[in-house]
């Protein structure tokens, strides 16, 4: 054998061991999912999956109102019958909207507490009925066992998906949709937030505070942690505990995750601590553009040099009060660029011409075409990953829970205008929306974001499923925990650590003081005897 021959054959036997660790047999994937968007998400997971060669199951409830089961999905589905339906469902997330949205603003602080907290009685009313039902379904879970699944991929959204993994003893990875840096990674995931300069999520702060921000940060973090530790103990602890048959949190279930995988990137977010499980996935779902329907494009290209605005409030805002309605028209209407708007309620009074309202919209792809020049959005997650990854301005309108804080990132890094929904007139409308198509700064900015998304080592989608086949390849991975899952809180902060040096240093004082009193005393006592003798 030549050495020419012999080198190539060794470097060939080098890459195939270099890449053996990296080889996936096609595996078997459980998933419990979330509704709505989280739903949206985590189905772009599911289809590259599938396209990868992995057997998908999915569990869902028959009053989903997002999970396809027929239609040949491409994926294995499992529906665990529960007593509401999906009109209940869809009807208690629109009853907490439109509050949110619309009454909120106006009820005093205990108005709102008492609403918001009976509305979040039904919500979770409805996810412990979906957990015991799942848990009730004996057969499933001994046929589940039997399967042999190798990671089970649940979103916190709909609860107990951590619990399913323990029982059937299986690694798992939570896919987080959420505002990033809340409760929940803070106290299940262990995530270290310093207040100094980690604002508390919906404050609307950036990382640079003064003090008094500081102050309500700490306070607000604080706050929010003892609210949430006391749901999960009177609402989920007892229910875990019941369903394991021994004493069982939520939260410690939860920090059982082999892998964190967060809707976000730091072209989102203020830098911060990270911890080794937990996984940047921003923007996964994104892509390319792709044509536009035929009506659709004829639209568009009748705009000229002027362009289209993009405006959408999302998947759960499907119409409006006729006043706000009319009010954003009126503002639309003024505006040279053709509009397309994602609406399905009443027909606003004061539309134009240059305003065309759809049922649906290809969102990714208007975003994506050359000539839209701004994207008027309710500030989900889904949306200004879009805009972030096509480099589109934005007109922030936001609705409830984390848009606010979500619009308010693109406000403070320059790439967005926002408005208060319940307040604006057209011509604040109009003005945001000439400023942010007019002035080149929106524009830059985004874009700066932009390729800061792009330049990465890896496609956001590529890195969720690298993770996921990752735990698969290793039967989990716990080596990625840090050891503050197993730690007590005082010995978490080195409260014990600091009270034995402070023992230690008192101790240490007392015998010094002592030891100087008794010297001093001494002396004293030999000076008045040697005075006293020479008298």
């Amino acid at each position: 054998m030549t050495a020419c021959r012999r080198a190539g054959l060794s470097l060939l036997l080098l890459l195939t061991v270099i890449q053996a660790p990296l080889a996936v047999i096609a595996g078997k994937i459980l998933i419990w999912p979330g509704e709505f968007s989280y739903w949206l998400n985590i189905k772009v997971i599911i289809d590259e999956l599938i396209a990868r060669g992995h057997s998908v199951t999915v569990i869902t409830h028959s009053a989903t109102p997002s999970v396809k089961t027929s239609e040949s999905p491409g994926y294995n589905v499992e529906v665990i019958q529960v007593p509401y339906t999906k009109q209940d469902m869809v009807d208690s997330m629109h009853r907490f909207r439109r509050y949110w949205t619309y009454d909120l603003p106006n009820d005093n602080i205990i108005q709102a507490f008492l609403k918001l907290k009976e509305m979040f009685a039904v919500i979770t009313e409805h996810k412990m009925i979906l957990c015991k039902s799942l848990f009730a379904r004996g057969d499933l879970l001994e046929k589940w066992s039997k399967e042999q699944f190798d990671v089970l991929l649940t979103d916190p959204m709909s609860m107990c998906g951590e619990l399913l993994a323990q029982k059937l003893n299986l690694p798992f990875i939570i896919n987080l949709t959420f505002s990033f840096g809340s409760a929940l990674e803070r106290v299940c995931g262990q995530l270290p937030t310093p207040p100094s300069y980690v604002p508390g999520v919906g404050l609307g702060y950036t990382d640079q505070m003064d003090f008094l921000q500081r102050v309500k940060s700490v306070l607000f973090i604080l706050s929010q942690d003892f609210l949430f530790s006391f749901v999960a103990k009177t609402k989920w602890d007892s229910i875990y505990t019941k369903i394991m048959g021994k004493p069982t949190t939520l939260c410690d279930t939860m920090g059982k995750a082999d892998i964190w995988l967060i809707r976000s990137y730091w072209d989102f977010e203020y830098p911060r601590p990270l911890l080794p499980n937990f996984k940047f996935v921003g923007g996964l779902h994104c892509k390319p553009p792709k044509p536009l329907p035929t009506e659709m494009e004829e639209f568009v290209q009748s705009s000229g040099d002027d362009g289209i605005v993009v405006f959408s409030l999302g998947s759960m805002m499907n119409n409006l009060t006729k006043e706000r309605a009319n009010t954003i028209a009126s503002a639309l209407g003024q505006i040279p660029q053709k509009v397309l708007w994602k609406y399905t309620g009443e027909k606003p009074d004061t539309l134009t011409p240059n305003i065309r309202l759809y049922d649906w919209i290809p969102q990714n792809d208007l975003l994506g075409h050359p000539k839209t020049k701004a994207f008027i959005t309710h500030g989900g997650k889904n949306g200004l990953y879009e805009a972030i990854y096509h480099g589109v301005p934005m007109v922030g309108l936001p609705l409830f829970i984390d848009q606010p804080d979500n619009l308010n990132h693109m406000k403070t890094k320059g790439a967005a205008v926002m408005l208060d929904f319940n307040q604006m007139e057209a011509s604040d409308l109009k003005e945001a929306l000439t400023d942010v198509i007019n002035n080149p700064m929106y524009k830059e900015s985004i874009m700066r974001l932009s390729r800061i998304h792009h330049d990465q080592p890896m496609k956001p989608l590529d890195q969720a499923v690298f993770w996921i086949e990752f735990v698969m390849r290793n039967k989990g991975a716990k080596h990625l925990r840090v050891e503050a899952h197993n730690l007590t809180w005082y010995q978490y902060h080195c409260l014990d650590v600091a009270a034995f040096l402070l023992s230690i240093t008192a101790v240490v004082m007392f015998i010094f003081v002592k030891t100087c009193s008794w010297l001093f005393c001494t002396c004293l006592r030999r000076t008045m005897s040697a005075k006293s003798k020479k008298e």
